[in-house]
């Protein structure tokens, strides 16, 4: 995936380590751990509010991991799943 856009955070080092941990028990890095589990959790409040999904990528950007994921993970998906298909990607 290419990226387009940064997310800087701060944090404490506990909330660090506890990150880092859950992604490596997922197998992942602790970049698409958190990506995905922050646009869970943006889908979950965009449905809940009713509020409108972001226009559809470029075609330039279609196919994409992102793209595809953005497509299939729903609140109906847990992360599970979603970690299930990045890995099949």
């Amino acid at each position: 995936m290419t990226a387009t856009a940064r997310l800087d955070l701060r944090m404490a080092a506990r909330d660090k380590e506890k990150i880092m941990l859950a992604a490596h028990s997922r197998g992942v890095p602790v970049a698409t751990f958190v990506r995905m589990a922050a646009l869970h959790a943006a889908d979950a409040v965009m449905h809940e509010t009713g509020a409108a999904a972001p226009s559809p990528p470029l075609k330039a950007d279609a196919g994409t991991l992102a793209d595809r994921l953005r497509g299939r993970a729903s609140t109906r998906m847990s992360t599970d799943e979603i970690m299930q298909l990045m890995r099949d990607a």
